[in-house]
């Protein structure tokens, strides 16, 4: 693991980093910050799963993630949405290849070679972390957009990894959507049973959340038709999974909507992974 850069704030670290990733086979790159009350001893860790085209950078300065995470003792994993390089497989449009790994792990030419998110997030990544910082077994997971749909799914497919869960605007579900069928079907294949299982609509019907879950959505998104929370709603409902889905007239899809209600989310996983 490389040290790109260590800045002070809110009386705690954040870090930049990088390291040869075996599951992405290439250099990827993270963030983490790192909060004062480490000093004292390990800490719970919100990973924090960002849209698409972005790196771990958007969030990490967009976010205003740190200040609440300093105050309630968490620290805070900004991983990248994708492998990066010359050598690495990619696409003229913005939402396919890299910038846009869905947080799956591809199985089709040419992405497969590389685009191995979901194993990197939910297990290389995460021993790095686990490894090198000061961060306790509580892990929450949190995430905008396509973040969002990659903390839903992977929180289902992964429940002994995550104990809290939240999202903003997440992409519902994305087999229903050209924000998910396209990049589904390029990773994936083209056998629609094998897209489900990074469906969070269909995971809660299938596998299911133990725990309770924090949704919120700009009512005024641009994206909206694309990102379907109707879907995930009804979902949560059918399956009586507790959650707090909160529609907010006025906010759009961008980083304004998230750091307005960042804090919300800091204290819903700080609540649940220091009980």
């Amino acid at each position: 693991m490389k040290t790109i850069s260590e800045n002070r704030a809110f009386g705690g670290v954040q870090g930049v980093y990088s390291h040869a990733s075996e599951a992405c086979d290439c250099e990827m790159t993270f963030a983490v910050f790192v909060p004062p009350q480490a000093e004292h001893g390990p800490v719970p860790c919100l990973w924090y799963l960002s849209g698409l085209t972005c790196t771990h950078e958007n969030a990490m300065t967009k976010a205003g993630l740190q200040a609440h995470a300093a105050e309630f003792g968490l620290a805070i994993v900004f991983p990248d949405t994708s492998p990066r390089g010359a050598e690495i497989a990619n696409d003229d449009a913005y939402d396919l290849g890299q910038g846009a790994g869905f947080y799956v792990n591809a199985t089709e030419a040419p992405w497969a070679s590389h685009f191995q998110m979901e194993t990197y997030i939910a297990g290389e990544l995460r021993d790095l972390v686990t490894d090198n910082f000061p961060i306790s077994v509580h892990h929450g997971i949190t995430g905008h957009s396509m973040g969002g749909h990659g903390a839903l799914t992977l929180a289902m497919k992964y429940p002994g990894h995550y104990q809290s869960l939240s999202a903003f605007a997440p992409i519902a579900n994305p087999t229903r959507s050209d924000w998910g069928r396209k990049q589904l079907g390029a990773y994936l294949g083209p056998d629609e049973t094998r897209w489900t299982s990074h469906d969070a609509t269909a995971l809660l019907k299938d596998v299911g959340w133990s725990g309770d879950v924090l949704v919120d959505q700009g009512a005024d998104d641009q994206f909206l038709d694309l990102l379907m929370p109707e879907s995930l709603v009804k979902a949560l409902v059918e399956t009586r999974t507790g959650h707090s889905f909160r529609l907010h007239p006025g906010y759009d899809h961008s980083y304004f909507f998230v750091s307005t209600f960042a804090r919300d989310h800091v204290a819903w996983h700080a609540e649940r992974l220091q009980a």
